[in-house]
């Protein structure tokens, strides 16, 4: 009796290890796809709004300026609303990078078997292996996630006199990879659209202001908790891709699956810049906490194009781009925007 109830405490101990541990990949995709859903829930709400706006300038009860007030304003609540709540998702993002790096995460269950022997129970790891081959398709498609440091380079140098360590940038689209060669998994085409999200923190209370169409740094004048210039780029990449995955043979057929093993990727960007806005936090003379957005041209180039690569296992990548197109328009000394970050391609 004792033999038994020894044998059934076990298995359920390796029954609740299993259900109590997620992998890595899993917890990503789930904030992933809380992203993509904040993104869908921000957009159809400002469609309904736009809409009951419609129908209230059709029967007259506002005018043309009126409506389009009220639009903006919708579109800037929602925008606020999406940037507000993707923020604590790449909290969540951060915080399971570090658990894994400091080895927190399961990644993987072993797998035992337990053979019960009068007088006896024993453990043994299990041998039996069973392995489902799937369909792998020529192009798949991947949901591209990334964020990082951001820095200006200013005649070949890194400029750190003037912006903060934490300037900052991430980055989420949607890519294809399509396997180039048809019997060699190896070269890949990868393509897509995605956003990228450039933030510029000044120091030493410096915001940016324009001076005869130039974009410079000036003293506030003011103790500034914080200072960023904020740029939205829309951009086509294009990469070459090196991935390692081996092919995989059963039963006469051949398989090529992706993202199974180390990744290279070398191509580039090109698109145009589509948001622009200085977003500064002090506390005024009467003590009172202020959040100010100044929205205007701050003379951001309007098109932008660059190079990029990142190399990485399975699904996560150091990654690095490079803007070719100086930020700012019209300034004498060309700045050049350079960032480097962790890259996630949910496939």
């Amino acid at each position: 009796m004792k033999t038994i109830i020894f044998y059934l405490t076990a298995l359920l101990c390796l029954a609740a290890s299993k259900m109590g541990a997620q992998t890595f990949e899993r917890r990503a995709r789930d904030i992933s796809y809380n992203i993509a859903q904040i993104s869908k829930e921000e957009k159809d709400s400002l469609k309904i709004e736009v809409e009951e706006v419609n129908k209230l300038l059709e029967t007259d009860d506002i005018t043309k300026e009126e409506a389009n007030k009220r639009k903006l304003a919708f579109a800037e609540k929602r925008a606020a609303n999406i940037e507000e709540r993707v923020a604590v998702e790449r909290e969540k993002l951060d915080k399971l990078v570090q658990d894994r790096i400091d080895g927190n995460i399961e990644e993987s269950f072993r797998s035992f078997s337990i053979t019960y022997d009068p007088g006896t129970v024993k453990f043994k790891k299990d041998t039996t292996v069973t392995k489902k081959y799937y369909e792998f398709k020529r192009t798949t498609s991947q949901f591209v996630f990334a964020l990082g440091f951001n820095r200006l380079m200013t005649d070949g140098k890194v400029d750190n006199d003037n912006y903060k360590l934490r300037s900052d940038f991430y980055e989420w689209g949607l890519t294809f990879n399509t396997r180039i060669l048809r019997n060699n998994n190896l070269l890949h085409a990868k393509y897509g659209l995605s956003l990228q999200y450039n933030n510029l923190r000044p120091e030493d209370d410096k915001v940016f202001v324009t001076d005869e169409g130039k974009t410079i740094l000036a003293d506030s004048g003011t103790d500034i908790d914080l200072a960023r210039l904020r740029y939205v780029n829309l951009v086509v990449p294009v990469h070459l891709e090196f991935d390692f995955t081996k092919k995989q043979e059963n039963e006469g057929k051949t398989y090529y699956p992706t993202y199974n093993s180390f990744r290279v990727g070398l191509g580039g960007y090109a698109g145009v810049n589509v948001k622009e806005k200085q977003i500064l936090k002090y506390e005024n003379a009467d003590g009172n906490d202020v959040k100010e957005r100044r929205r205007g041209n701050y003379n951001i180039n309007d098109f932008v194009y660059g190079l990029s690569a990142y190399v990485g296992y399975e699904a996560i990548s150091l990654y690095v781009k490079y803007d070719l197109q100086p930020v700012f328009e019209n300034n004498e000394i060309d700045q050049n925007n350079v960032s480097l970050g962790i890259r996630f391609d949910f496939n």
